[in-house]
């Protein structure tokens, strides 16, 4: 026998015997097949930057990068474009100006600089208030707290902790359509390739605290689908998606219940022989990340089965904290049992919860933004408040982030077009708004960076939506440029860079 063929015969036996191995002959000889190539190919790779055996695409190991402040992340989203005039960055020069265009102040028209043009990437046109007149505040402002930041008459409960709040004056995005949400979420305009949101990063650079819950959860309720690209993964994998989860503790996972027909022996044989099943496929189809996700996703549910009930019913906390949430009101009662659930969940190791706390475009008031916007303010106020006091008592402020954030801001200028005439609300306005935060490394009683006197553009310390997601990353021990994977080109501003000034 030549050397050929022995050689040949060995291959044999080891095909047969990674068949006995339930390790597929074709598989076998593909991986064979194709081993070459694959050496060829990861040089070529490797050559080329794509692929390196560095830190900054190895595939995370569940550790941070570096010694981290905080856990948790509390992501809470209001839905529709808050206006920060309203909330959080009132100008009194609308009142001074009001019914007036911005050529006819005494201040440079907005519109005309030269950083208008360069952040708008707008998708239904550059000019949508051109024509439009200044609008005065809907609403007055009080300073609040020790360092005396105002804050609109609107929340009086959230002016209650602000001396707890980080308040970011300064964001911009560059989507003046709905598409703003997404991209606060994913960080890229909605015209470009879509990248997995913040906390599906959060999910494949960290390990879980709780093998029992979902590493990312989403709480809500929504009518329109694109919602969902709030917690998508995309390249990362359906394992690095949110859980969507209900409040009704006796079914908080839909379709993952017992059900009643079924005895627990029976669906403990039941999932065994499905988990057999799939691992079976598992060893022939290695690459196939929907059948990895679907195995993690059965084994999760079967789990969560003991452990979801328990995180999400309420009834056990006293009267005393369910008041402190606002859910004795019917007003704030769905959005304080909301925050409520995000805080157990946290208490019990889940990394990032995303509460989508209000309704799709909820906060959208292109018309009678004093009636819509006080609604609104009067529903999450209280509960928002309630959140951030009872982390700080339960000492979760130091290990956990909170997030207040929403799309964009408000026109300063009144929206008047064909489809609005009435001339009482305010537009999508990316140029500059504000998101508030709190908790583990942040400084408390803080604002950073500032709108101009219209309250248009974000001229002081401006931020991109990634700053944000940097900051978070780095409180968590991220660093978000290790964050990538072989082969999925990211631009240097899906990373973001950290906002070192709102760090303690």
């Amino acid at each position: 026998m030549n050397a050929d063929s022995s050689q040949s015969q060995s291959l044999l036996a080891a095909a047969r015997h990674c068949r006995c191995g339930r390790l597929a002959r074709r598989t076998f000889l593909a991986d064979l097949g194709l081993g070459f190539t694959g050496l060829a190919m990861g040089a070529l790779l490797h050559r080329d930057g794509i692929a390196r055996a560095d830190d900054a695409i190895s595939p995370p190991d569940g550790r941070p990068h570096f010694a981290p402040r905080a856990k948790h992340v509390i992501w809470i989203f209001l839905s529709g474009g808050v206006s920060h005039l309203e909330t959080f960055d009132p100008k009194p020069l609308l009142n001074r100006f009001a019914g007036k265009t911005y050529d006819e102040t005494t201040l440079p028209n907005p519109q005309k600089l030269p950083i208008y043009r360069e952040r708008s990437r707008s998708v239904v046109g550059f000019d949508r208030e051109v024509v439009s007149k200044i609008m005065p505040l809907s609403v007055g402002y009080q300073k609040r707290g020790q360092l005396g930041c105002e804050v609109s008459d609107w929340l009086p409960h959230l002016g209650g902790v602000v001396d707890d709040l980080c308040i970011v004056r300064s964001m911009y995005t560059t989507d003046n359509d709905h598409g703003a949400e997404f991209q606060f979420h994913t960080g890229r305009h909605v015209l470009d390739e879509q990248q997995p949101t913040i906390g599906s990063w959060i999910s494949y650079g960290l390990g879980a605290l709780n093998e029992n819950l979902p590493q990312f959860v989403f709480l809500g309720q929504y009518k329109d689908p694109r919602v969902k690209k709030d917690f998508e993964a995309h390249y990362l994998g359906p394992r690095h998606a949110g859980v969507e989860l209900s409040l009704d503790p006796a079914n908080p996972l839909p379709f993952g219940g017992r059900p009643a027909s079924v005895l627990p022996a029976e669906q403990r044989n039941e999932f065994a022989l499905i988990h057999r099943l799939n691992e079976l496929a598992a060893v022939e189809y290695p690459e196939d990340e929907q059948l990895r996700a679907r195995i993690r996703s059965y084994e999760l549910a079967y789990r969560m089965q003991m452990s979801a009930p328990e995180a999400l019913d309420l009834a056990g906390e006293t009267q005393e904290t369910q008041q402190l949430y606002g859910i004795d009101n019917e007003t704030t009662a769905l959005y304080g049992r909301r925050l409520l659930a995000a805080r157990r969940l946290a208490e019990r190791g889940v990394r990032f919860t995303l509460v989508y706390l209000s309704d799709y475009g909820e906060w959208d008031s292109h018309s009678n933004i004093k009636e819509l916007h006080a609604r609104s303010c009067g529903r999450v106020d209280k509960p928002l408040a309630g959140l951030v006091t009872d982390l700080k008592r339960r000492g979760m402020l130091e290990e956990t982030i909170v997030v207040c954030a929403t799309e964009f801001g408000r026109t300063p200028a009144l929206e008047v077009t064909s489809l609005n005439k009435a001339g009482t609300g305010r537009d999508h306005h990316p140029h500059g708004f504000t998101v508030w935060l709190a908790g583990a490394g942040l400084k408390r009683g803080h604002v950073h960076g500032a709108t101009d006197e219209f309250g248009f553009h974000a001229v002081e310390q401006p931020h991109y939506v990634t700053d944000i997601h940097a900051t978070v990353l780095h409180l968590l021990g991220l660093d978000s440029h290790r964050l990538s994977v072989p082969g999925r080109q990211r631009l240097e501003i899906d990373y973001g860079r950290v906002i070192d000034d709102v760090l303690a």
